[in-house]
């Protein structure tokens, strides 16, 4: 069985962090370990507090994995300070396995996940990674990219790593669709879904980049695991339990089942 690790966040709503990520890769019939970053008293309408691991513990937890198990790809998630940022960087520098880095801003509810000061910081960790996850919001804190604009596409074709720009809404036939955009070298890649209009949405980024994460060790290219992960995703909100008062989690379990 391969065995995953991810380096993020922990949820006490179950829905996003190191909970959803370790549901995504059981539902991929990985094995999934992990390195907590931060703990987080939150539920599905917002965050109300934010507890952040040492940077030397965290760094324990990742050597106590590598130690152990033959890992066959990280995911990295919410990494909150450059203190965190710092460790984790020492600790995956010199590995040899697909990497993919999910830069966490902010929540769904509008919490900030990641300090001011650890923007910049986070650079350093691009060049380590097989591919990079941000949303609209975050391409544009990281690379500056707006759509649009010609210029801060070239920043993003320009970056040495692929970047893959999330969930961009349009319409089409009247219909409005979800477009995820992989830039790399001057080429673009575009997958696409459905949209659902739904408040179901809790976690969806965290588990994007799990399954991505997931499929890669497995042995699937990039764009095969991405192509597959969104697929997952989209059948996953569609199955979402309906629970809690505010943007509720999904069910990765039937995403998984319904993804191929």
């Amino acid at each position: 069985m391969k065995v995953v690790l991810t380096i993020a966040g922990s949820d006490s709503s179950g829905g996003a962090g190191i909970q959803a990520d370790l549901k995504t890769f059981e539902a991929f019939g990985v094995f999934g370990t992990s390195a907590i970053t931060v703990l987080t008293a939150q539920n599905t309408t917002g965050v109300s507090e934010i507890y952040e691991v040492s940077p030397e513990f965290v760094k324990e937890q990742i050597k106590a994995v590598f130690e152990d198990f033959e890992v066959s790809a990280v995911k990295i998630g919410m990494l909150y300070s450059v203190a965190i940022i710092e460790a984790v960087h020492e600790s995956i520098k010199d590995l040899n396995v697909p990497i993919v880095l999910d830069p966490v801003f902010i929540s769904k509810v509008g919490y900030p996940l990641l300090q001011n000061d650890a923007v910049e910081a986070m650079k350093k960790l691009f060049a380590h990674a097989t591919v990079i996850t941000p949303n609209q919001h975050e391409a544009k804190e990281l690379f500056g990219y707006m759509r649009g604009d010609t210029a801060s596409l070239d920043r993003l074709q320009n970056s040495s790593t692929p970047v893959l720009v999330k969930n961009e809404v349009l319409e089409r036939n009247g219909a409005k669709i979800s477009v995820d955009q992989l830039f790399y070298k001057h080429q673009k890649r575009v997958f696409q879904s459905e949209y659902l209009e739904t408040k179901n949405l809790h976690g969806t980024g965290c588990s994007y980049s799990s399954a991505i994460a997931a499929n890669l060790a497995l042995g699937k290219s990039l764009e095969e695991s991405i192509a597959i992960s969104k697929s997952f995703v989209t059948q996953a909100i569609k199955n979402a339990p309906n629970i809690g008062h505010g943007a509720g989690p999904i069910n990765h379990k039937e995403g998984a089942s319904h993804a191929f």
